[in-house]
């Protein structure tokens, strides 16, 4: 410490599953490190979700490898307060250097000297490196095509929380990866009308002959793929532990009275506008579903496994109305819709972070979290090394390669020549009689 300033060899940004990771595994390799959190640890779980909200893995893949959820079962399916619970004690079973309610408000390199000068709502801090482990889910976006309509309740899915919040009405959901059918389910069993709008997508199994989706897209090899696939950067993910757990299934929704439409193109003057592609998304949905049956059952005779036969799995609901007739254009007032839901995605804000690392879209600039810029590191982004580094499991490997990184660069600047060896040996023992070391001329 210094008058008016924290120093440390190491500082995390943000203490959600990403932060905390790091935190233990730099403390594990005896880094000296602090976390800094603006609200609560792991606070996007409780605040940021909701209320209904499981995991979307099972609890004995959602985790971290050094403790279970010894109150749910394996198979089970954690509420978000669970995990966030989860995260904490995790955080104190080891003592991580954790400081909450602290903004992070700037993050500077310094001129003429290693490492950088951090503004905080509580000081400053000086640190020789910056872990950026914000995760990717900072800021709702909302498309520009939203409509300026007083009369229409418009929010994104980050905001919605129950049913009872949103007036009565039809709502519209805009935007059918994990969270906004979740959403449109729930709302369809609280006895809503509801309109989903369905982009391109995968649509696994949410299990398959006795394995959930997770245990397969490991034992496939999937969650280490290392990039995505060309093509597939906007295709979501609709999957849910809801309701213990079942496999998303669009026509099953429609013959429960949901109305399906394709992507969203615009609204004018009351009126929404869908692209003709419903038809075309959910068969792109499919493939990838059976794609997923396909390799399952070819893995299971390859290895001789004794796993029961599913053929229930390829049973395929009738198409709805909805998709052999389109509805490409709706009067909002006339359906009845009161409500917007925007289940459009995040963005990130490292706005804060004036350093040389991204590139002219914004997006960081890594190799496996190490950044181009020397000193700056960043945990939990999407794709960071493979397909699972965004999930809770795989952000903590991602935190191991980082600290050891780091570890390996503390070790190289620990360095001293021959020169400075030979300098330090002339300091010699301290005196028995004294008590103080003696230097030699």
């Amino acid at each position: 410490m210094t008058a008016g300033k924290t120093e440390i060899d190491t500082l995390v940004v943000g203490a959600g599953q990403a932060g905390v990771a790091m935190s233990e595994h730099l403390s594990r390799l005896g880094i000296p490190h602090l976390v800094l959190e603006r609200n609560r640890i792991a606070e996007a779980w409780r605040s940021g979700r909701w209320d209904s909200l499981v995991a979307n893995g099972p609890a004995w893949h959602d985790r971290f490898p050094g403790l279970e959820f010894d109150d749910l079962s394996p198979d089970g399916f954690a509420p978000k307060e669970r995990v966030a619970d989860y995260f904490e004690a995790y955080a104190r079973k080891f003592k991580a250097p954790i400081r909450t309610g602290v903004d992070v408000r700037k993050v500077e390199r310094n001129v003429g000297r290693p490492g950088f000068t951090v503004e905080t709502s509580d000081g400053v801090i000086e640190a020789n490196r910056v872990v950026v482990a914000t995760g990717p889910f900072q800021h709702p976006v909302i498309p520009a095509i939203a409509p300026k309509d007083e009369r229409l309740t418009q929010i994104h899915s980050a905001q919605y929380r129950n049913p009872q919040q949103l007036p009565e009405g039809a709502v519209l959901v805009v935007g059918a990866g994990s969270s906004g059918t979740q959403i449109a389910d729930e709302l369809q069993r609280a006895g809503r009308q509801v309109y989903l709008s369905v982009g391109q997508h995968d649509r696994p199994p949410r299990a398959y002959r006795n394995r959930d989706f997770c245990w397969w897209l490991g034992v496939l090899g999937e969650w280490d793929q290392a990039a995505m696939k060309p093509g597939r950067e906007h295709v979501t993910i609709a999957v849910s532990g809801a309701h213990g757990g079942r496999t998303v299934d669009f026509r099953e929704l429609a013959q429960r009275g949901m109305k399906l439409v394709g992507v969203t193109r615009g609204f004018n003057d009351g009126v929404v506008s869908f692209q003709p592609d419903l038809a075309d998304n959910l068969a792109r949905g499919d493939e990838n579903y059976l794609a997923v049956l396909d390799a399952a059952d070819a893995y299971i005779e390859r290895n001789g496994l004794d796993l029961p036969l599913e053929p229930e799995a390829r049973r395929v609901f009738p198409d709805p109305e909805c998709m052999s007739t389109p509805i490409l254009e709706l009067d909002l007032a006339k359906a009845g819709i009161t409500t917007v839901i925007w289940a459009t995605g995040f963005a990130t804000d490292y706005s804060w972070l004036k350093v040389d690392a991204f590139d002219a879209k914004g997006k960081p600039l890594h190799q496996r979290g190490v950044s181009t810029e020397s000193g700056i590191y960043f945990l939990g982004l999407p794709w960071q090394s493979r397909r699972g580094s965004s999930f809770i499991w795989g952000v903590w490997h991602d935190a191991k390669y980082v600290a050891d990184h780091i570890a390996i660069q503390r070790t190289y600047l620990e360095y001293r020549d021959a020169a400075q060896r030979q300098a330090a040996q002339t300091v010699a023992p301290v005196s028995a009689t004294q008590g103080h070391p003696v230097v030699t001329a």
